[in-house]
Order: structure tokens, then C-alpha cells, then sequence
């Protein structure tokens, strides 16, 4: 096939410039802020935990829990969510509720407060279900409007998008909080201004991304199992696909470990570090600065040395990073490391989805194999992320979490060097 127009294309990339404000400014910076602020044990109500559903918790570690969830629920609705949209021929339709879904949660978050814990994780975890909805289907477009030479450069076009207008709505929340009255209404409004921003540019998006003709639809008689057996079709494929087999098991592992690094990060510098709000806005920034710079390099090493060599190299740099940060007690160590997390997490986020869309095979149901892929994901997040609470929960502190982090790293290594090696049979037999 051919890639698509131009006008396409950037239609598309422009949904990651539109969603990956909530994911990479409040889920990573603003809401880890406010929430500690809110939730900590500096406020008399919380100094003993945070009751919830009968037990005290851990206020990170509630929220960890409370991810989980939200992944879960996302793990177990994208087969069903896959299947209704290809039988329709719309995952234009299904992508846009889940936007509409993340960024109407997004907003109500204005409301949370130390009386509104629960509205407020609840507002959280649905945020993040329209945030991952939407992305199973704005994944799976990738290989609808890309060939395969142009998806790496597409899927970093998109990563680069994100990147870009996140850091400007992070300046943004910064200029809110940096010159407005002390306390939680610029945090608050940050939260109602992603929303909007979400909303607004993703009808860029949705004007331009094409909807599948009728004869390409698919006939299905039971469209609520449909999802299932259709994974159920790609799991038999994947016997008869060794390559993609080794690195889907790679990439369930090493994604343990980046998505909880990137959704547990800022709380590590409040809790083990104490770094006040400010500091931890530039972090952020400089993470998302670095991260544009890494989701081109790593695309432009692939083009040289191949896709499989480069995400090795970048698990390696990420096994470096948990380690230095078991033993980081500096503010300036920790700005090295998030500098370092900004480069490798870019890369490999960007490099992961394009090299699933070369492994696969030639299908027209493209829906059903990224939402395996997105599954995947899910369920490694829901393990990682509940690994990182529990351990915190049960020993005091964040630093051991992160033996954890290391051991999921270890492992996407060890089967990305099997996924090298297999690779290089299939291309000498």
C-alpha cells in the first residue's frame, strides 16, 4: 500500500498532539502534584492513610491500585471495543467517545479536594480509560495510512506532536502557578484547561481520518464474542510468527517497567525527595524536551541499525536508569535521570508501535491485532503498577518498588536479545 496524503497523515499525528497533554501533564506532573498536596501527611486528615473501601492505604499506593483498575477495565473492553468498530467499519466513532470520555473526566477533576477524594480518583481512572480507549484505535489506523518504510518516521511524527504540545501546556499550568495566588485553583485549572485542549484539537482528527467503505466490513454474528475470538485468531497466529512472537513477550515486560517509571516518577521526587512543585514542573518539561529529541534519534538509528538493535540499547539505558535511581538521594542526580528518562522513553514508545506494524502480518484487520498489542500493554501496566504499590505498601518506601522495575527490564531484555537472534534465522533460512 501507499501512505496516505499528507493532509491524512498529520490529521492523525495531530490526535497524539491533542491527547497527550492529560497523559504527559496530569497524569505525569499535575495531578501527582496536587494529589500529594491533598493527600499527604501534612494534612491532619490524612496522616495515618487514606480509608478507603474498609483498609488505609498509602496515598501513592492507592492510586497506584486505583490505576490498575483503570487499565484492567480498559484490558478487558478492547476486544469487545475492537470488534463492534470493525464490524461497523467506524473506529472513528469509537475513538471519539473515549475522547470525549477522557477529556469530560479530565475537566471534573476541577472539583477534587481533601473532601472529594473519591470524585477525584474516580475522575482519574476514567480519564485514563478514555485516554487508552481512544489510543487502541489510533494505533491501529497507523498501518491503515502508512506504508511500511514510512511508519517509523509516522509514529515518531505522532510521539514528536505529543511531545510538543505538552510541554506547551505544561509552560502553561507553570505560568498559572508560578503567577496566580498560592493554592489549588491553578492546578485546578489546569486540569479543565487539558480537557478542553483535548477535545478541541482532536476535531482536527476526527475531520480527516478515513472511514473503512462498506464492502471491507467485516459480517459478524455475534459481535460481543467477536472480539475475543478474533485474539483468540491472533494468539494461534503468533505459533506461526516466532518473531512477533518473542517480541510481543519483550515488549510485556519492558513495559512494566516504563509505564509505571513514567506514571510513578514525579511522586518518587515528592515522597524521597521532597522537591517542591516548581521544580518538579521543569522536570517534566525538560522530560518532555528530551523526549521529542529521542523519538526522532531512535527513529533515525532504526533506519541504520534496525529496529531490534535499538530498542536492546534503549533497555539497557532504562535497566541503568532504575538502578542509579535505587540509590539517587541528589535534586541534580535526579534531573540527570529524568533527562535520561525523557530520551529512552520517546524512543521507545514511538519504536515499539511501528516495529509491531512491520512484525505483523498482512491483514485488513488491523483493529483486532493492536488491540492484542494494546491488551498487552494494559495487562503489563496493571502488573507493574500494582507491583509498585504493593511493595511500597508493605515496606514503607519507593526505593525497593524499584527492584521490581529492574527485574521487568531484565526479562524485555533477555527476550529482545531471543527476538534478535530468531529475527536473524528467519532472514538467513
Amino acid at each position: 500500500m501507499q501512505t496516505a496524503s499528507k493532509k491524512v497523515v498529520n490529521g492523525w499525528a495531530m490526535y497524539d498532539w491533542a491527547n497527550s497533554v492529560y497523559n504527559l501533564v496530569i497524569t505525569t506532573t499535575f495531578f501527582p502534584a496536587y494529589y500529594a498536596a491533598v493527600t499527604g501527611t501534612q494534612n491532619e486528615q490524612f496522616k495515618n492513610g487514606i480509608p478507603f473501601l474498609g483498609r488505609t492505604f498509602v496515598n501513592t499506593e492507592l492510586k497506584d491500585y486505583v490505576l490498575s483498575v483503570g487499565f484492567f477495565i480498559i484490558a478487558a473492553l478492547s476486544p469487545i471495543l475492537s470488534s463492534i468498530a470493525d464490524y461497523k467499519g467506524n473506529k472513528k466513532n469509537f475513538m471519539r467517545f473515549f475522547c470525549y470520555l477522557g477529556a469530560l473526566s479530565c475537566s471534573l477533576m476541577f472539583f477534587f479536594d481533601e473532601n472529594h477524594v473519591t470524585l477525584g480518583l474516580m475522575c482519574f481512572m476514567f480519564a485514563g480509560i478514555g485516554f487508552y480507549g481512544s489510543q487502541v484505535f489510533y494505533n491501529s489506523y497507523l498501518p491503515d495510512i502508512a506504508a511500511e518504510k514510512d511508519m517509523d518516521r509516522i509514529s515518531a511524527k505522532g510521539y514528536t506532536m505529543g511531545y510538543i504540545g505538552s510541554v506547551i501546556m505544561q509552560l502553561i499550568g507553570f505560568a498559572l502557578v508560578l503567577f496566580m495566588p498560592k493554592g489549588e485553583l491553578p492546578l485546578k485549572l489546569t486540569f479543565l484547561l487539558v480537557g478542553i485542549w483535548w477535545v478541541a484539537f482532536a476535531q482536527i482528527t476526527f475531520r480527516v481520518l478515513p472511514i473503512r467503505p462498506k464492502s471491507e466490513r467485516q459480517s459478524k454474528t455475534n459481535v460481543l464474542s467477536n472480539g475475543f475470538i478474533e485474539l483468540k485468531k491472533v494468539w494461534n497466529q503468533l505459533v506461526h510468527l516466532p518473531v512477533l512472537k518473542r517480541f510481543l513477550t519483550a515488549f510485556f515486560f519492558y513495559s512494566m517497567g516504563v509505564q509505571t517509571v513514567m506514571l510513578i516518577a514525579i511522586d518518587f521526587g515528592i515522597k524521597e525527595l521532597k522537591l517542591e512543585d516548581t521544580k518538579l514542573i521543569i522536570v517534566a518539561v525538560v522530560i518532555q524536551l528530551v523526549a521529542i529529541v529521542g523519538a526522532i534519534g531512535m527513529s533515525r538509528l532504526s533506519e541504520r541499525f534496525g529496529n531490534i538493535k535499538v530498542l536492546i540499547l534503549t533497555v539497557m539505558l532504562w535497566i541503568g536508569v532504575c538502578v542509579t535511581g535505587y540509590f539517587v538521594t541528589s535534586e541534580t542526580t535526579f534531573y540527570t535521570l529524568a533527562a535520561l528518562v525523557g530520551l529512552v522513553m520517546g524512543g521507545i514508545q514511538s519504536l515499539s508501535r511501528s516495529t509491531y506494524s512491520k512484525l505483523m502480518p498482512e491483514t485488513k484487520d488491523t483493529a483486532s491485532f493492536f488491540s492484542f498489542y494494546d491488551i498487552t500493554e494494559k495487562i503489563a501496566i496493571v502488573i507493574g503498577l500494582f507491583s509498585f504499590g504493593f511493595i511500597e505498601g508493605l515496606t514503607g518506601t519507593m526505593r525497593n518498588s524499584i527492584l521490581a522495575l529492574i527485574t521487568f527490564f531484565v526479562l524485555g531484555l533477555i527476550f529482545l536479545l531471543l527476538t534478535a537472534q530468531k529475527e536473524k534465522k528467519h532472514a538467513t533460512a
